[in-house]
């Protein structure tokens, strides 16, 4: 007997349509994506490069956000490039493998900045509720415990769904009704039971929500001791310290949650406002981030006015 056709189990590429219903204005819809991007690039980069050089900033809090941002990069980069070649160049090929790839990096920095999200909600219970023992509880050692256990558990739960996908037949179907690839887009075009996806992905999808309420019960213990403390003053400087990562929080799982509830309850939406969204989900967080701690975070917005007010006197320096 011969063997089956490879190229009928697995096709060589996925056509990955754009936003259908919106081809016309796509051209138009990469410029604010591509901004947005830049603004994520930029913005990450600064942030990494003030902490990287600024020593004061070499603390817990500041290693997470550090953290934070080359998970930004990377999400972004994973999807933004490929996305703006389909809206303006019609680059819409894309191999079996680089789909594979894509959804495990998309996934993968999706899962570990909710753990790195949830880290930093760990920080700010330490930092408020046990003040004293803060630099004897989060030691470099811990950070680096910590930073083990984002990579290992993200890569724990994101490895099974690349198997997943490689386990299924797709006789042919390549056609994607996306601008990046998913895991159960690339799924659903399989032309076998993908009930082990499915179950696996709400699975995933549970322990995120488990880092959500994780993030709740830590912030319902800060405020609780919060507004025990004696002065008003206390409250309101450990509140400031909190409102970053809260704005974060919203911004990333805000959008998730929105998306998931459509998804699961909104069949009556268009299918481009689903896409739209899983857009907003991959571009917003990474371009708001920075910005947020940049302009909440004072050590951070005085290392980039200093950055800055430096750039200019090297200009004029050049100039004369």
């Amino acid at each position: 007997m011969s063997s089956p056709n490879v190229t009928e189990y697995h096709p060589s590429s996925f056509l990955l349509l754009g936003i259908p219903g919106l081809e016309i204005a796509q051209i138009w819809l990469g410029f604010p994506f591509c901004v947005v991007y830049l603004i994520a690039l930029v913005g990450n980069i600064i942030i990494l490069f003030v902490i990287w050089t600024d020593h004061s900033l070499h603390q817990p809090m500041f290693y997470f956000l550090a953290m934070l941002s080359v998970i930004d990069l990377s999400l972004s980069t994973a999807t933004i490039p490929k996305m703006l070649g389909i809206f303006w160049f019609r680059l819409q090929e894309l191999c079996f493998g680089c789909c594979v790839a894509q959804v495990f990096f998309i996934h993968f920095f999706t899962v570990m900045e909710s753990i790195v999200l949830l880290a930093m909600g760990f920080d700010r219970y330490v930092a408020i509720c046990n003040p004293l023992r803060y630099s004897m509880i989060l030691t470099n050692r811990v950070i680096g415990v910590i930073t083990l256990v984002v990579v290992l558990r993200s890569l724990c739960m994101i490895a099974p769904i690349v198997f997943l996908l490689l386990r299924l037949p797709y006789c042919g179907h390549r056609i994607i009704p996306h601008t990046y690839c998913e895991h159960m887009g690339v799924a659903r075009l399989a032309c076998a039971s993908i009930s082990a996806n499915v179950y696996y992905g709400l699975a995933k999808i549970s322990i995120l929500f488990l880092d959500m309420l994780l993030i709740i019960t830590s912030y319902a213990k800060i405020l609780y001791t919060v507004f025990h403390l004696p002065s008003q003053d206390a409250r309101l400087k450990a509140l400031n310290t909190c409102s970053s990562h809260i704005c974060i929080i919203l911004v990333f799982f805000g959008p998730a949650l929105f998306s998931f509830l459509t998804h699961r309850f909104g069949q009556s939406i268009p299918q481009y406002i689903h896409i739209l969204l899983a857009n907003i989900y991959v571009v917003i967080p990474p371009a708001l981030n920075p910005v947020i701690y940049g302009i909440r975070t004072k050590q951070i917005q005085k290392r980039i006015q200093r950055l800055f007010v430096w750039g200019k006197k090297r200009g004029r320096e050049r100039s004369n």
